[in-house]
Formats: structure tokens, sequence, C-alpha cells
């Protein structure tokens, strides 16, 4: 999270603070839009938790914010924040960080809770993003009052889930003062790993401090299903290949709609083409035509399902063959009836969007078909 008044990120750790970075973002876009992976949303939804809400920080936070952070034991953890920590700071940092929110540079969040029916602050939590590293840099703080409660562990784990799963970020960093231990069990817990050290500027100290540099993919946050080789081959013996039937549907434009998989999901954060399993007793195109009509609220007809390619992909716990159809013609507005982003993408545009493995073949076929 960046200190109030700055424009850069915190440098902190522990169940109190933690440091920052950056990536960029692909936009929610209706049908006749386009959404680069580098664009914000011009809305931001608050991100909730069991206890907690994630939300944009607002001019009234700003005494609130003040008296949280000027806190040497606070401050001392963070790189940019100074101590003592002026007022009028807070009220320029608040102002900065909407600007870098609708920008779709940053995004600094208050973290809030709930004392009675009131809503109460209790520390801050952000991602910086560097677009073409597609790297986040994460940094958070807690008021000490609510140290010893979980806060840095459930507010941090939640952000990064929601960042990989919905910004066009590859890798999540975070850097922690070798003298804040609170913050490496929390980044720990939340999935991050120790990958080396290095120096920052504290502002607060005067001077350089050690830190240690923390980072995370998506599979370090989501994880992904592990079996032994036994059961790998149970598996396989009883369902050896998975059919499942996409479709690259084509506006008038010539863009490709993707769609990208929401937390909760496998793969999440992921641009793919629609589409699902194909049930038993199911042809590939009734798979998709009900798919469709189930992920995007669309009615496509047999006959405007082209056959054009194939992707076949071995992954650890089955092999996937998918059938990939055009289709040019369907009823009704594409809608993401299921919490993913949707996407219209042209053809030279598409291997901007991550993808995963089985689609990335396809690509190349369809740009240079299109």
């Amino acid at each position: 999270m960046t200190p109030p008044g700055k424009a850069s990120p915190p440098r902190a750790g522990g169940t109190r603070a933690c440091v920052p970075v950056p990536v960029p973002l692909p936009n929610p876009v209706p049908a006749p839009e386009v959404a680069s992976p580098d664009a914000g949303p011009p809305d931001f939804a608050p991100i909730a938790t069991e206890r907690l809400t994630l939300r944009p920080l607002v001019p009234e936070d700003a005494p609130a914010l003040h008296r949280l952070i000027n806190d040497w034991e606070v401050t001392r953890n963070l790189a940019v924040v100074p101590f003592p920590y002026p007022r009028d700071l807070a009220d320029e940092w608040i102002a900065s960080t909407r600007q870098q929110i609708a920008a779709g540079t940053a995004y600094h969040l208050a973290i809030t809770g709930k004392e009675g029916a009131d809503e109460l602050l209790i520390g801050a939590i952000g991602l910086r993003i560097d677009a073409k590293t597609r790297v986040g840099r994460l940094g958070y703080w807690v008021g000490r009052r609510f140290w010893g409660h979980g806060v840095g562990s459930e507010a941090a784990g939640r952000f990064a889930r929601w960042a990989l799963a919905n910004l066009d970020v590859e890798r999540l960093e975070a850097d922690v003062f070798t003298d804040n231990p609170g913050s490496m069990v929390v980044l720990r817990r939340i999935g991050f790993r120790h990958v080396g050290e290095g120096v920052e500027r504290s502002v607060a100290r005067g001077g350089d401090a050690k830190v240690l540099r923390f980072e995370a993919t998506r599979e370090d946050i989501f994880g992904r299903t592990r079996v032994s080789a036994a059961e790998t081959a149970a598996v396989r013996a009883r369902n050896p290949t998975l059919l499942v039937a996409a479709c690259a549907l084509i506006d008038a434009d010539n863009r490709v709609l993707l769609a990208r998989r929401p937390e909760g999901k496998t793969m999440a954060g992921l641009w793919e083409f629609p589409g699902g399993k194909v049930d038993p007793g199911e042809t590939p195109e009734a798979a998709l035509i009900r798919e469709l009509k189930e992920e995007l609220g669309i009615d496509v007809s047999a006959t405007c399902l082209a056959p054009f390619s194939f992707a076949s992909h071995a992954y650890e716990e089955f092999h996937l063959l998918m059938p990939l159809f055009l289709c040019r013609r369907w009823r009704g507005i594409p809608t993401p009836r299921e919490g993913q982003t949707l996407a219209w993408v042209r053809p030279n545009k598409l291997t901007e969007y991550p993808m995963p493995p089985a689609d990335k073949p396809l690509i190349p076929l369809l740009r240079d078909f299109l």
C-alpha cells in the first residue's frame, strides 16, 4: 500500500505492514468495446472477506487514517512513510489513490471492519502495477490497536487472490524489513515464497534497511490439484480424455470474444474461449449451445457453429481434447453470467492475453485465419 500523500508503495510487514509493487489490468468490457489487459475498471466494487471490507479510500477517512498511521511502530515498517506523519499528507494521499484507481496504475484500498453498526478503518492495503513485467507489488499496514487478530492475513490473502484473478498480473512481489517477522509469517501463510534479500530506503528510519524479498505466482496463491502417480494412473484409466467444446465468437468488426476465469475457479485470471465440458451422450455442438446460453445468455444454432481446429493437451490429471468452433451469428448480447470478465479482442492482440496452455496453440491459427 502506498503511504498517504505519496505515489509510491510502502515497505512493511508483520500482522501490521508489508511492502507493495506493479501490473496491468484488463477491463470488463461490454460487447461493443475492446478490453485491453492494461485498462482499469471504471468503477471499483468493494472486496469482502469474512470480517473485512477492502474499498477505495474517501476524504472522510483522513482523520482516522492519520490517527492510525502516525505511530512509530507502524511507520517504521513502511518504506516511504515519514514519522511524524503530517495530517495534510493523509488528504493528499487519499486524493492520489483515487486518481491511480481511475488510471488503473495502482489499487490502494482502505481495510475496514464493523464495530456494532459502524464502519471502522483498520488499515490500508495496496498493489502497484508494472504493465511491462506484469508484476504487482503488494503492501499493507494495520493500525496497532488491531494487531493480533489476523487482519493482515485475511486482508492480504483475499487481496492477492482478487488481484491474480482480476488484473493482468502474472506474479506478486513484496518486501519486508528483516526486523518485521510478523509480516513474514503473513506472506508465507497466504502463499508467498522467500526469494532473496535486499536493501530499501526507509524514510521514517532515516536510512537504508535490509529487507527480505517475497513473491507469489498464481499457482502459489491458488494452488493446484496434486495427486500421486498411482492416483493419476487410476484417473487416466477411468477417464483418460476430457472432452471440452470451445467457441470463438466473432463480431462484425472481426473481434474475438475472450472470457476471463473468475476467482474461485482453477486457472483463475487466465483468458479462454467460452465453452465447457461435453456431457456423456452430448455432441460438442449441443454442449456449446448449452454452455453459451448458461455463460453468456445468448442463443446459438448448430448450423452457425463451424468446426475450425482442435487442441490436444496433457494436463497432470487428464488429457484435454478441445474442438474449437467459429460463430459469427447468435441471438442476444453476450453478458457475463458467471462472474467472468469479457473482452472483445482484435486478432493481432490475442497473444497479449494470458491463456491456459491448451488454448495457446489455437491463437496463431485463429489470428492467421481472421
